[in-house]
């Protein structure tokens, strides 16, 4: 453009531009379907908040699941924790503020990865358990891979924020696990897995729950709000909201955000 000039784009007239808006890390890709709705609901909330033409400031490491995958099906944890742990420390490095796994079940190596970088990692389940009391709910229903729904790294930690949690039976925990991996990761849809999910989701009502957490990002992709006879915590968006929360100030580091290590040093 020449000296002088002036652009004919037109302006944000009254929009407030948050300079100070941090930046958030996404580690995504388990699977990319729920990383998709991450960076939607992320964008979205931050331009309904902001306006104009204001979008999230994201940095995203996108995996390849079938690596994550093959881990997970051969237990090799510390190596699953060392490709996320390498995915934080690069988004860091990319300049982001706070950092989030897109996936309920690979928080099994949150602390790896909190180890790895020095800026904080906003925890799942700590969203999840924030707006449940937020609702009012003290007991909670989880759906989610059987890792998630068997080990104490997530249903532990909402037990530890003062809940109830409930999962359902052997049977049911199979049928949970079965439709995630072999229909919803693969952004399969079955009208007969809708039914067996509304079935389990009434038995966990039965057993006194007062809302259910879709404790798997890939879960909200069959069940809908009518699908289900209690309230619904979909724990993507409870993270995305979270994660923007955050970003622009609204809250400061505490029972979401796992606390940063002190600064280590680092080679010339």
């Amino acid at each position: 453009m020449a000296a002088g000039t002036k652009s004919g784009l037109p302006r944000d007239e009254g929009v407030i531009h948050h300079g100070a808006m941090k930046t958030i890390g996404l580690i995504g890709g388990m699977s990319w379907h729920s990383t998709l709705n991450y960076y939607r609901v992320i964008n979205e909330l931050v331009a309904e908040r902001i306006g104009g033409h204001a979008s999230a400031k994201v940095v995203l490491e996108s995996l390849d699941f079938a690596e994550i995958r093959d881990c997970q099906v051969r237990g090799d944890w510390a190596g699953a924790g060392r490709l996320l742990a390498e995915a934080g420390q690069r988004c860091e490095q990319s300049g982001a503020e706070v950092v989030l796994i897109c996936t309920n079940l690979m928080h099994r190596v949150a602390d790896d990865v909190q180890a790895a970088i020095d800026v904080p990692l906003l925890h799942i389940a700590d969203a999840v358990a924030e707006r449940a009391r937020a609702s009012g709910w003290s007991r909670l229903g989880v759906l989610g891979a059987r890792w998630v729904m068997e080990e104490d790294f997530y249903v532990g930690r909402l037990a530890n924020a003062g809940l109830t949690v409930d999962v359902p039976g052997e049977a049911d925990r199979a049928d949970v696990d079965r439709i995630i991996f072999d229909e919803l990761t693969l952004g399969r849809v079955d009208e007969r897995s809708r039914a067996t999910y509304t079935d389990i989701i009434k038995r966990l009502q039965d057993s006194g729950s007062e809302a259910l957490v879709l404790a798997c990002t890939e879960i909200e992709l069959l069940i809908r709000p009518e699908d289900s006879p209690i309230p619904l915590l979909d724990s993507m968006r409870t993270h995305a909201e979270a994660a923007v929360a955050t970003a622009l100030g609204d809250q400061l580091p505490g029972p979401s955000l796992t606390p940063p290590k002190p600064p280590r040093s680092r080679a010339a």
